[in-house]
């Protein structure tokens, strides 16, 4: 099945840039196609296939660059018979919606031969503002559809701005993937990834501390059936507690309590085979939450342990379990951390797509947590 990825962007964002980037170091070996309108940044010349609309130009990564000038149906129809490509990237007009483009991609019938991979919008962080309030709909198009968001020259533009852009974006959508670090400091690879898989580093934690609280409760249950299950009729103590979380993912536990429900919409049933056992109806906020945020903001290794250190202080920010991140240190070096109660790791790492930090706990008091982690 041929995936198609479209990239999407207002003219010199940084499209051109993007899809470079990925062809020599994300797809080199593999068979594309680059669709690109009249309004594309990459010249095309060569040879002209009339009946079916299309420009052809052998490019110098292997890759075949197209433009689409009569029916986009057909003409894609036409690309996939005389290339049998693995992939297609769209680069549309800058002024269109992104909407269209993807409608127009899911209405093509190619008996499953195709498949909408991915809708990538690449703003500038300079303009971010200026866009929305000069091209409205259009940009704001791009943004709200895109299943992933790269800030281009965030190293240039300054950090009111760049963050202004992602204040800005998250208003727009909330669930996008988000890159805010300058894709040259990046591999093709992991922008990639991104691009298919996402970023989550809520989710990732939340699976961590999932998993983790599964081994102790199995491993409390191997040595001991009589630690009171006889008194189900008041809180839940052996930490059921991932059953019901927000992160919007289904946990299957081998032991069920029936019909549990969580806030995240999806039926958790439990049940014990050894017990017959009934405990409240509890929310997740009664067990354990998350928090988190994404920041193009830089941080030093010492404000980060300052931060951890701090994160100890219970009756401030509530009861930490745990607490993860990546932020850039401003000096072209990362700042990776990992945090349990009384003990932490903060560590060098290599540049992340954006800064991020996420902490679960019993509790949590937002606000605070806010405030000290953007001090």
């Amino acid at each position: 099945m041929t995936k198609i990825d479209i990239v999407s962007g207002f003219l010199g964002a940084g499209k051109t840039t993007l899809i470079q980037k990925l062809l020599k170091e994300a797809l080199a070996g593999s068979q594309v196609v680059l669709i690109e309108n009249e309004f594309g940044e990459i010249g095309i010349d060569g040879g002209f296939l009339k009946e079916s609309g299309i420009e052809i130009k052998e490019m110098n990564s292997g890759c075949i660059c197209c433009s689409l000038v009569g029916d986009f149906g057909t003409s894609l129809k036409e690309v996939m018979e005389t290339y049998h490509p693995d992939r297609i990237l769209i680069e549309p007009s800058g002024v269109g919606k992104l909407s269209d483009v993807m409608k127009a991609v899911e209405d093509v019938d190619m008996g499953g031969e195709i498949t909408l991979n991915s809708a990538v919008a690449v703003v500038d962080a300079s303009k971010c503002k200026m866009y929305i309030k000069n091209f409205g709909e259009f940009f704001i198009n791009q943004i709200e559809h895109a299943g992933t968001i790269i800030l281009s020259r965030t190293d240039v533009a300054s950090p009111e701005k760049v963050q202004q852009a992602v204040d800005l974006i998250r208003e727009h959508n909330s669930r996008a993937a988000l890159i805010t670090t300058p894709i040259v400091q990046l591999d093709g690879k992991e922008i990639l990834k991104t691009i298919e898989d996402g970023s989550d580093l809520e989710k990732e934690l939340m699976k961590e501390v999932l998993a983790h609280r599964e081994e102790e409760h199995d491993h409390e249950h191997c040595h001991d059936h009589d630690h009171e299950h006889h008194h189900h009729d008041h809180e839940h103590h052996h930490d059921h507690d991932g059953e019901e979380c927000a992160c919007g993912h289904d946990h299957h536990h081998d032991h069920h309590h029936d019909g549990e429900e969580c806030c995240c919409g999806h039926d958790h049933g439990h049940e014990h085979d050894h017990h017959d056992h009934h405990h409240g109806h509890h929310h997740a906020d009664e067990v354990f939450t998350s928090w988190g945020m994404e920041t193009p903001a830089s941080y030093s290794r010492e404000k980060v342990e300052s931060i951890l250190k701090a994160l100890e202080n219970e009756e401030k920010y509530g009861f930490v379990l745990r607490a993860k991140g990546m932020v850039p240190a401003g000096d072209g070096t990362w700042v990776y951390f990992d945090y349990v109660p009384e003990e932490s790791n903060v560590r060098e790492g290599k540049p992340d797509v954006t800064g991020k930090f996420c902490v679960i706990g019993s509790k949590l008091k937002e606000d605070a947590l806010k405030e000290l982690f953007t001090a």
